[in-house]
């Protein structure tokens, strides 16, 4: 996001380094990587056959934690043509009310692509990944990975994630993520720190189901903006068109929005 300073110009910051390649005696970091990548490449090839609805609100908030009047609402359909290409159908966009940032493309790319984070075998090699150790997510055991981009691997104009992973330690599929979205030559912009729950929807693959982010941006000329970020993706269902499907079910309609739980 950038702040409607003109004068302000200063890149995004990076999260810290953690410990890297810690390895306890019963883990293999490298082969829990390969494999869990593996599962994603999967998914997300799985995730293309799904229509779904994402609905975002963004809000500038006071000092207070207070909504002010500035706000940004968009829903989405994520839908395939008669063709069977996927395409995006807008539902609903009132008139933006935001004055003290600006929405960029940059944020938009973030939207799509870096908050529903997906990380698979091809995407691996520009990444540094450093295990951190076994932790839980509401009861599910998970392998923790801190991720960073390579900055010899980042090309201009794409966005990357930065910050930590949870990979489910019996499905071996992300469930939940925490950090930002980075990239180069992001000039006067910030990002905000968010968090993408996923959940099991078809019994086989957890989807992003909710991403929240409640941060202030810094800018260098002193401007600090609080904002407030919920997205949400619900009603996944399968396409049921000429496309050929090889993942998953024909879902229930109904809306996923809570923190991943683990289906029995």
């Amino acid at each position: 996001m950038r702040a409607i300073v003109l004068s302000a110009a200063v890149a995004a910051m990076c999260l810290p380094v953690w410990g890297a390649d810690a390895q306890p005696g019963d883990v293999n970091a490298d082969e829990i990587i390969r494999k869990f990548a593996a599962k994603e490449a999967e998914f997300a090839e799985a995730r293309n056959n799904y229509t779904y609805r994402q609905t975002l609100k963004l809000q500038v908030l006071d000092f207070g934690g207070n909504p002010t009047r500035e706000q940004w609402d968009l829903v989405e359909d994520i839908i395939f043509s008669p063709e069977g290409k996927r395409t995006e159908k807008v539902v609903y966009a009132p008139v933006s009310t935001l004055e003290s940032i600006l929405v960029t493309p940059e944020d938009e790319q973030d939207l799509r692509h870096v908050q529903p984070f997906v990380l698979t075998t091809a995407e691996i090699p520009d990444y540094q990944l450093d295990y951190l150790g076994r932790e839980k997510v509401d009861e599910i055991g998970c392998y923790t990975f801190s991720v960073k981009p390579l900055p010899k691997k980042m090309a201009v104009g794409k966005r990357y994630f930065e910050g930590e992973i949870w990979v489910d330690d019996r499905d071996l599929q992300i469930v939940k993520t925490y950090g930002k979205a980075t990239g180069l030559k992001a000039g006067d912009q910030r990002f905000p720190k968010f968090e993408t729950y996923r959940e099991q929807i078809d019994g086989k693959y957890w989807f992003p189901t909710y991403t929240h982010a409640d941060d202030t941006l810094h800018f260098k000329d002193g401007q600090n903006v609080r904002i407030r970020m919920t997205v949400k993706y619900q009603d996944y269902k399968r396409y049921q068109g000429k496309a050929t499907i090889r993942y998953g079910d024909v879902l229930d309609d109904k809306p996923q929005t809570a923190p991943p739980a683990r289906k029995k």
